[in-house]
């Protein structure tokens, strides 16, 4: 079985044969994949009116057990986004009816962001559809092959989740 990057490979073999390209037959695979995943949750999403970053809040908040709310510094952390841009997604969010701020009891000064009922259907709704989804494509793969390459793409990403400040150490 070959695929489009069988060919890149090819061909950057024969272009540049002083060069190693074996990380190609990786990282090609995954950003190929990756771009092919955005599309199709994008139209997961969009059946369930929803963004990426929406979903991406909102199943923050929903993972996070009752009574699903979080801090706005955490919803960040977990999301890989700014304050401001957290700031500017929570007021959006709010607007929709998707959550509701809340003063922190804990902290004066801080809110917690809750999710909303309306705001819970939804990503619940999504979570299904997107799973069902992600099902389909999984389908051709054994159990065990879908189990090996959860564990090798755990070992690849694991430390750069871990991000520099841990990998410097």
């Amino acid at each position: 079985m070959r695929d489009e990057v069988d060919g890149l490979i090819e061909a950057w073999r024969s272009e540049r044969p002083d060069v190693d390209v074996t990380p190609l037959e990786v990282f090609s695979r995954v950003s190929r994949l990756a771009r092919h995943l955005d599309r199709a949750r994008r139209t997961v999403f969009t059946e369930h009116a929803l963004e990426p970053w929406e979903f991406d809040v909102l199943s923050e908040l929903r993972r996070s057990g009752p009574p699903y709310e979080l801090s706005p510094g955490r919803l960040l952390r977990a999301t890989l986004v700014t304050s401001g841009t957290m700031t500017n997604r929570v007021d959006r969010l709010a607007a929709a009816g998707l959550v509701r701020r809340r003063p922190d009891p804990a902290d004066k000064r801080g809110v917690l962001v809750r999710l909303t009922e309306q705001g819970a259907e939804r990503i619940d709704a999504a979570m299904v559809s997107l799973l069902s989804y992600e099902e389909t494509l999984l389908a051709p793969m054994a159990d065990g092959d879908r189990k090996q390459l959860a564990s090798l793409l755990r070992s690849l990403l694991s430390p750069l989740d871990k991000g520099p400040e841990t990998s410097q150490s």
